[in-house]
C-alpha cells in the first residue's frame, strides 16, 4: 500500500473514533448534567532518512464543553441546578469527583447522595446531612442549607485552581489533578436541574458529515485494493 493508503486508513480510523462520540453525544442528550464532547484532529509526521515523509491525521484528542446546559424547573426540593461556572463535589469510592448533575435525594441515612448513591459534600468537603424529620428543606443562592428555618450547612460549589487539570470520568464526572477553590460566583438554583449541553441537531448533522467522510474514503480505500490486486494479477500473467 503506498503513502495515500497510509494516510487514508489514519483519517478513516480518526473518522470512526469521532463517530463513536457523535453517538456518545447524541445518547446523553437527554442526561442530567452530561457534557458534550468533541475530537480534536492533529497531524503526525513520520520521516526516516532517505525516504519521503509520510502526513497522517490522528485523532488522539478528546475535548469536553463546559458549556452551561439548559435549566429545567422540576420544583423538586433536592433537585438543585449551577447557574455560573462551578460544580458539586461528591465522595466516591475512587475519590472526590465534580460534576453539574445535581438529581439528589436523601439515603435512608440522611445523607444528600447522587442518583448513584454518591454522597454530596458540603463547602468543608463532609457530607450534606439532611434531617428526616424536616418539615421545609431550602437551598440558599449560596448553597445554605436550611431545615425548618434553621441554618445546617452549605452545600460546596468549587473550580479546579488555574494550574489543575480537570479530567473527564463519563459524561457527568470529573477528577481533578490538583487542588480545588470555591465557585464563589456560582448560584444555586432550587427545583431546578441543569440538562446535557448538547446540541442535538449540530451534532446529528455532524454525524452525517462524519459518515459521507468515512464512506468516501472507503471508497478510495476499495479502488486501491481493486487496482493493487489487478497489477498483481497482470505481473503473474506475464
Amino acid at each position: 500500500m503506498g503513502s495515500i493508503g497510509y494516510t487514508t486508513l489514519s483519517r478513516q480510523s480518526g473518522l470512526l473514533n469521532e463517530m463513536q462520540v457523535v453517538a456518545n453525544n447524541i445518547a446523553n442528550s437527554a442526561t442530567t448534567g452530561f457534557r458534550s464532547e468533541g475530537l480534536i484532529f492533529s497531524e503526525y509526521v513520520q520521516s526516516a532518512p532517505g525516504q519521503e515523509s509520510l502526513s497522517m491525521g490522528r485523532a488522539n484528542i478528546r475535548n469536553t464543553s463546559l458549556e452551561q446546559g439548559t435549566l429545567s424547573q422540576t420544583n423538586g426540593t433536592f433537585d438543585l441546578a449551577i447557574e455560573g461556572d462551578g460544580f458539586f463535589m461528591v465522595e466516591t469510592p475512587a475519590g472526590n469527583r465534580l460534576t453539574r448533575a445535581g438529581n439528589f435525594t436523601p439515603n435512608a441515612a440522611g445523607d444528600l447522595v447522587t442518583a448513584d448513591g454518591f454522597r454530596v459534600l458540603d463547602a468543608g468537603q463532609a457530607p450534606v446531612f439532611v434531617p428526616g424529620d424536616a418539615q421545609t428543606v431550602s437551598f440558599g443562592a449560596d448553597g445554605t442549607l436550611s431545615a425548618d428555618g434553621q441554618q445546617l450547612g452549605q452545600i460546596g460549589l468549587f473550580l479546579p485552581e488555574e494550574d489543575a487539570q480537570i479530567l473527564r470520568e463519563d459524561g457527568v464526572m470529573f477528577r481533578v489533578e490538583g487542588e480545588t477553590v470555591p465557585a464563589e460566583d456560582a448560584k444555586v438554583l432550587q427545583g431546578f436541574v441543569e440538562g446535557s449541553n448538547v446540541n442535538t441537531i449540530h451534532q446529528l448533522a455532524r454525524m452525517i458529515e462524519v459518515q459521507r467522510a468515512y464512506e468516501m474514503g472507503q471508497s478510495f480505500l476499495d479502488h486501491e485494493d481493486k487496482r493493487i490486486r489487478s497489477a498483481i494479477d497482470n505481473l503473474m500473467k506475464s
